[in-house]
């Protein structure tokens, strides 16, 4: 007997829930053979047709050979099959539709692991924040939180999204705010030469919440990198910066020559001489007996991370023989871009302002020689040479 009716209810199923109809007329069937089964009087092999044209329902009973090939086959529907079919559809229908659902979003977010999303917060605890992304929700781990933010109810903020994992009751979705790509993608947003590719990301070093550093490099001569990450008056970084609660960021230039990259990654601190020790992976740093504490940073912060944008171990000594050097722990790297996500965050890290850092002139013998000045835009610092 056709059932267009039934049939019209299950495209409009499909199309509101954006399933295929096909998959639900299979899940269907494979339930109203259970349910077939379960009868006393039912054939030892069966199987259950939906005709996709009519909405008819049949019960085929079969008789199988040795190797499982179909000898004889007849219609083994019971007269009653039409209401246990009704009973049977509306339970499965809605157990298939959730399953379905919850495959689909797994897939959907499956694929975005490194990327990076907005959320709503919905609840916080001392062990996790949960957040809505709109179809699903997600999971920010307090170790996955920088340590004095704080998540208001009905806040929208970024996160990074480290795992997806496939559970039975739907995907679960881990989510980061201290993880180190959390500031490249974020650069990847507001800057379109990075998203194009004009200007590449080098290297990147954080401590979340506190400071961090980023060394970039231009596949064009035309583009200056630095400024294209710094925008019109600050603005880019000055949106990063405000989207991780004034996390300080320094985007200094990148350099082939370890030298030169070494003495930008130490700005703002002014650096006379760099020598290097290849076979330890040891760079000693001169620096003017006043360029000391600036090149260190408070608890060790601006060395240290250096340190870490560089791949090399600092050894940072003032003119002054007499002083001990200090030296920074040595930093690995992944790639092209230098990670640490095990930071022991810095308790008062130094200033929340952003400087961004142009390159400084050298001599051959790689002493700086220009004075700098230190020109306040905002809440950006823009070091420039004097002319």
């Amino acid at each position: 007997m056709a059932n267009f009716e039934f049939l019209e209810a299950l495209g409009q199923i499909a199309r509101d829930q954006n399933i295929d109809e096909g998959e639900l007329l299979i899940a269907l069937a494979n339930a109203l053979l259970a349910a077939y089964k379960r009868r006393p009087d039912s054939a030892e092999d069966a199987e259950v047709e939906i005709n996709p044209e009519t909405g008819e329902i049949k019960v085929w009973g079969l008789e199988l050979d040795l190797e499982g090939n179909v000898t004889r086959e007849w219609d083994a529907t019971p007269e009653d099959f039409g209401r246990i079919a009704a009973q049977t559809a509306k339970q499965v229908l809605m157990q298939l539709i959730r399953d379905i659902q919850r495959r689909q979003m797994y897939e959907e977010f499956a694929n975005r692991e490194g990327d990076i999303v907005s959320g709503t917060v919905q609840q916080n605890d001392n062990r996790y924040t949960l957040l809505d992304l709109g179809r699903v929700e997600a999971l920010l781990p307090q170790a996955e939180q920088i340590a004095f933010e704080r998540y208001e109810h009905g806040a929208r903020i970024k996160v990074y999204i480290v795992e997806v994992r496939k559970t039975n009751k739907g995907p679960q979705i881990v989510v980061s705010r201290t993880h180190p790509a959390l500031v490249a993608k974020l650069f990847e947003i507001e800057v379109p030469e990075i998203a194009s590719g004009i200007v590449e990301i080098k290297a990147l070093a954080r401590e979340p919440g506190h400071r961090s550093k980023i060394a970039v490099a231009s596949n064009d001569s035309m583009v200056d990198p630095v400024g294209a990450c710094v925008g019109a008056r600050g603005s880019r970084v000055r949106n990063i910066t405000n989207e991780l609660r004034s996390e300080r960021i320094d985007v200094v230039p990148y350099s082939d020559d370890p030298i030169e990259f070494i003495m930008s990654a130490l700005q703002p601190a002014r650096v006379r001489e760099v020598q290097l020790n290849e076979e330890e992976g040891i760079a000693t740093v001169i620096v003017h007996d006043q360029q000391l504490s600036l090149a260190i940073g408070k608890e060790g912060q601006n060395a240290r991370l250096a340190a870490r944008l560089t791949g090399w171990r600092i050894d940072i000594r003032s003119e002054n023989e007499g002083l001990e050097p200090e030296v920074v722990e040595e930093a690995w790297t992944d790639g092209n871009v230098v990670v640490d996500e095990t930071v022991a965050l810095a308790e008062g890290a130094d200033g929340l302002s952003t400087a961004v850092v142009t390159e400084v002139a050298m001599t051959p013998e790689h002493h700086v020689e220009e004075v700098v000045t230190i020109e306040e835009i905002g809440d950006v610092a823009v070091v420039e040479e004097e002319a």
